[in-house]
Parts: C-alpha cells; structure tokens; sequence
C-alpha cells in the first residue's frame, strides 16, 4: 500500500531525527546496539521542543515507530545480520479526547460571517458548509477537483484520502447550496489558470493547507469565538454532533474514514464528559 505524500514526509523527518542523533555521538548504523536504541528511545521521550516544552508522547513513539520499521527492513533484506531493535517495546499512547468541540450556537455563528456578496466569501461559506458536512481532513478539502463533487446528487467523491482510500459521502442540503453557488458566482472570478481544484487560494492558485488555516483562523476570530478553531476542529464537531442526534458510530466511521471503529469511539468519551457536566449541573445532589 503506498503512503500520502505526508506521511512519507514524515518518515523522512523521523528519520533525519535519527541520523542527526547518530552523527551527534559518531554511532555507525551497522554497529548499533539494542542499548544504544534504548538511549534513543529514553531520550525522545526527554526532548524538548524550541519553547522548553516536552514533545508529544505520540511523537515520539511515532519516531520510535520509524526506527523500528528502519530496522526490521534491514534485517529482512540481509542489510544487518541482526535486527537491534526487535527488542524495544512501543509505549501505548492513550487516546485523547478532541480538544475542541464546537456548539452548535458556534457553529451558525461560523457559517453567518463570510461575505457572500464576493467571491472569497462564497469560497469561504462553501468551506465552511463542506467542514461541517461531511468532517473530510484539511488535506482531502483540499486536493477535491471540481469532477468530484455533483450538487445536484448531493455527493463528494475523497480520492484517496488517508490511508489511499476513496470514500464517496453525502452532502447536507446546505452544503450543496453553497458549494453550487461558490462554483457558479465565485470560482470563475478567482480561476486564473484553469486549475481543477474546487478551492482556490490566492491569485487563483492551489489552495494550501496553510492558506486554509488563515481563512479559518480569520472566520473565527471575526465570528468572535475564542475556541482555537482549526478545519479539523469541524472534523470533531460534526462526529459530536452526530453522535448527540443518535446516528450510529459505524456511519460515522464511514464518514471520516476511520479504518478501526476504535478511533470513533472516542468520541462516545466525548458524550460521557457532556453527561457528568449535565449530571453535576441538573442533579439534586451533583453539586
């Protein structure tokens, strides 16, 4: 299975982690010894990041990972007569609850603040309305081409996504709307270069993920919602919000592309935690 052009930039950077690790102590790569990755290994999960802050355990046990499948490739291909980091152990990383979850009062605030009497802000509204649709990844909004989406069926084609995997879903009623009316009035007038994307950034260009983020970041704040809003923010708040109208968690896993049901199910956890604050609120003895 070929990997997204993200993840194998990933790779590369754990990678380039460890070699530099490697340069620091003038350790040989043919040489390394299972003591040796277990100083690595002790120190990712010591390593501070430019702000003094430690890294995310995920990261390291991600960069971990790396090393690890470095090695066993070795070693199966007869690079290594023997693999030394067969014996490090993965730590398990728990689960986190998404850290911001948005209302459904945050939500129409969001979606009233493009303008759409222009053709970024009928960009922007079909962004928005796209997010909360259907919860598709910054990456994925942005590689759609305008061959993908049919507003006339309601449907959106993701090809390849995370993982490589195509899923086609459904549009709200709302989404189509903004996204037909982005395609007829807005798009036109920012296509300079006969690009296929359905967004387009600046100059008509391809759309960034970073450029993304601006937007976004640029709705909030004008919407006047303190939460750190990001476009995967949408991506949790459309599985909350489904999951409080009682839809069942294996639509949603479709619906975002989760490969294992267990990645969905945090956001059972997420519905908990609403419960007690209910609980602690409404209950004659919760206070």
């Amino acid at each position: 299975m070929r990997s997204s052009p993200r993840t194998v930039e990933g790779y590369r950077t754990d990678l380039r982690v460890f070699l530099a690790w490697l340069a620091e102590r003038g350790l040989d790569l043919a040489e390394l010894r299972t003591s040796d990755l277990e100083a690595y290994q002790g120190g990712l999960f010591a390593r501070q990041k430019a702000d003094g802050k430690l890294y995310a355990p995920s990261v390291a046990a991600n960069r971990l990972g790396t090393v690890k499948t470095l090695f066993r490739f070795l070693y199966r291909h007869s690079y290594l007569l023997h693999d030394p980091a067969a014996a490090l152990i993965l730590p398990r990383i728990p689960s986190r609850l998404p850290r911001v979850v948005l209302t459904r009062a945050e939500v129409g605030r969001l979606l009233a603040t493009p303008d759409t009497t222009t053709p970024q802000g009928l960009r922007d509204r079909a962004i928005l309305e796209t997010l909360y649709a259907t919860g598709i990844r910054a990456s994925e909004l942005a590689s759609l081409l305008v061959e993908h989406v049919d507003t006339d069926e309601r449907v959106l084609f993701v090809s390849r996504g995370k993982g490589m995997r195509d899923r086609r879903l459904p549009l709200t009623r709302a989404a189509a709307a903004a996204i037909e009316d982005y395609l007829a009035h807005g798009r036109p007038k920012l296509d300079a270069f006969g690009r296929r994307e359905v967004f387009l950034g600046g100059y008509g260009r391809k759309l960034l993920r970073a450029s993304l983020a601006r937007i976004v970041r640029g709705l909030r704040e004008r919407a006047g919602i303190a939460k750190p809003v990001t476009a995967h923010t949408f991506r949790h708040t459309v599985a909350t919000h489904l999951l409080q109208g009682h839809a069942d968690i294996r639509h949603i896993q479709v619906l975002l592309g989760h490969r294992s049901l267990n990645t969905t199910q945090r956001y059972t956890r997420v519905e908990t935690s609403d419960l007690r604050r209910v609980l602690e609120r409404s209950h004659p003895r919760g206070r």
